[in-house]
């Protein structure tokens, strides 16, 4: 390999090391379940379910993509037309490169009970030449259709230890999970050592979803548990020294988050070729989804390790950088919006709204604003609640500037409108500006571009959780760089909460802290305006104010100072 193609490889592999889907989950387009991921000749390839009621799940769709954020949907790469025994229940896909081919392992027809005979469904493998397809059965009947050990022939993944070549094939339903030899040929089952077809390996709470792979000499067994219709849905792992276990159970790793998504679950895991780069890709419930089972979109986080080996918890990051041109993880109300430039571009419009699907209490939010046209107020809006389709009306927060200069802390109640505090700085028509949000409880922070002062702080508590999202109001603006975190996340570096990181400790006086503006239920004070002005005020601990515990004070200016 000559330098330049290895500086070229580094430099690609340095810009695939994300926390999330920066660009947003739902990373593609559609109601997808159960990933199965690979690495074919540098591309990130994902093979899911579609989501749908069984009688419809005939074919199964492929995405491509050179840096897991800009995807090319190969629609049908395989279909019941090439599998005569197939005729339903398309699931679970798995996909390997082996011997100059292509394979696709999957189950098909939703096999309850143990009837014996061969074509009524199970596991299967078809082949092609190409990743895009299109695959073919490759023998005619199922790889495996019979329940061995108790397991339903369903979910298969295929793995191969580096350290000896050998091919196995891990599969389960019905709460077991079996393990199998696969012949070099891919098509036929082997066995082991003492002659057994299928070893069982269920490790504790087992549902479905089996996959394993290896780091550093240790196997990782993942699988799901819960009630894949349910919002206890969640991924759970092992470590064993060898493929065949065994596997205990040590910890659940992913599982549903109130502000983020419900009942993730049937991963896969991918690792960027030559570095210790993880990533989990699984499907997802949204919020909004209700009871619905088949709403289930694709997702990937990062997936950290402990200096022991064992894996962090996962935490379901929330954030979209528009790298990929499209906004699938937002809904409008009003207003004309699209993505240019890697910006959500809102049309000038009298009041326009994209929303995300969340329901963050504590928080912070960021997100680039730029007032591109009018004089408007564009921003952010937080904890809404009981949004409108018709009339568009909720009930939630709004942090919005202007290129006037204007900062506004705002909220709305079903069409009635407050503003709570306002406060100024330079701005200008087409500047970028960072806005942040950290409200935790009844306190409220606005930050904009500095990041240790707070332009705004306020106490109110009349709103406690909701979705997040951005306006716009008699304006045209761009939003970029969207994030939304609970305060003090360690996946979350930005997401500190500025005042934390004062040293308050050391603070006896009024003249011993920092230049700030503060909002106390009143207007604005800049206190530099108001160490000779503060008329009165009741006695309180200076430390416990500025860290949370005190927010009732009240600070008014003397008129006559």
């Amino acid at each position: 390999m000559s330098a330049a193609i290895g500086r070229i490889l580094s430099e690609r592999r340095a810009t695939l090391n994300y926390a999330t889907a920066e660009a947003g989950n739902p990373f593609v387009e559609g109601w997808y379940a159960d990933p199965g991921s690979a690495i074919f000749d540098g591309s990130f390839w994902v093979y899911p379910t579609t989501s749908c009621a069984y009688e419809e799940q005939t074919h199964i769709d492929a995405f491509s993509s050179p840096d897991l954020i800009n995807w090319t949907k190969h629609p049908q790469v395989l279909t019941i037309a090439n599998v005569a025994w197939a005729k339903k229940a398309l699931w679970a896909p798995t996909p390997i490169a082996r011997n100059g081919k292509y394979y696709l392992y999957f189950s098909a027809n939703d096999v309850q009970e143990d009837e014996g005979g061969l074509g009524l469904g199970g596991i299967g493998v078809a082949v092609a030449d190409k990743p895009d397809g299109p695959f073919v059965d490759a023998i005619g009947k199922p790889l495996i259709s019979g329940f061995h050990n108790g397991a339903q022939p369903i979910d298969p993944y295929v793995f191969v230890d580096d350290a000896d070549n050998k091919i196995y094939i891990y599969y389960g339903g019905h709460s077991q999970a079996n393990v199998a030899v696969l012949n070099e040929d891919m098509i036929s089952l082997g066995s082991f050592d003492d002659g057994a077809t299928y070893r069982e390996i269920t490790p504790k709470n087992y549902a479905s979803g089996i996959k394993i792979f290896k780091r550093d000499g240790i196997f990782y067994l993942t699988w799901s548990e819960g009630s894949w219709t349910g919002p206890d849905y969640r991924v759970s792992y092992a470590m064993a020294d060898n493929p065949l276990g065994p596997f205990h159970r040590l910890a659940t790793i992913l599982q549903q988050d109130s502000a983020v998504a419900k009942g993730p679950g049937h991963s896969s895991i991918i690792r960027v070729p030559d570095t210790d780069i993880w990533y989990i890709l699984y499907h997802r419930r949204p919020l909004s989804s209700g009871d619905e089972s088949n709403c289930r979109t694709l997702a990937y986080d990062r997936m950290y390790f402990k200096e022991d080996g064992t894996i962090q918890p996962i935490t379901m990051l929330v954030r979209d950088n528009f790298a990929d041109g499209a906004m699938l993880d937002w809904t409008t109300y009003g207003g004309e919006w699209s993505v240019e430039g890697q910006r959500l571009t809102a049309g000038d419009t009298s009041g326009g709204m994209a929303m995300l699907d969340t329901n963050f209490a504590d928080q912070v939010f960021d997100a680039t604003v730029t007032t591109t046209k009018g004089n408007g107020h564009p921003g952010l809006l937080f904890r809404v609640t009981e949004l409108s389709r018709t009339t568009h009306k909720y009930k939630g927060y709004k942090a919005a500037i202007s290129p006037s200069g204007v900062i506004t802390l705002g909220k709305a109640d079903l069409g009635v409108f407050t503003d709570l505090a306002q406060t100024r700085m330079e701005m200008a028509l087409g500047e970028e500006y960072h806005v942040r949000v950290v409200a935790i409880g009844s306190d409220i922070k606005i930050f904009v571009d500095d990041m240790d002062k707070p332009r705004i702080w306020f106490t109110d508590a009349s709103f406690t959780n909701g979705a997040n999202g951005v306006r716009v109001f008699n304006s045209a603006a761009k939003f970029g760089s969207v994030s939304v975190a609970r305060p003090g996340s360690s996946q979350n570096p930005r997401g500190m909460n500025p005042v934390a990181s004062m040293n308050l400790s050391r603070a006896s006086s009024w003249d011993d802290i920092p230049d700030k503006t503060f909002k106390h239920e009143f207007l604005d004070i800049p206190h530099e305006e108001t160490r000779a002005g503060v008329r009165s005020w009741r006695p309180f601990s200076l430390t416990s104010l500025l860290c949370g515990a005190n927010r009732t004070v009240k600070i008014k200016r003397d008129p006559k100072a």
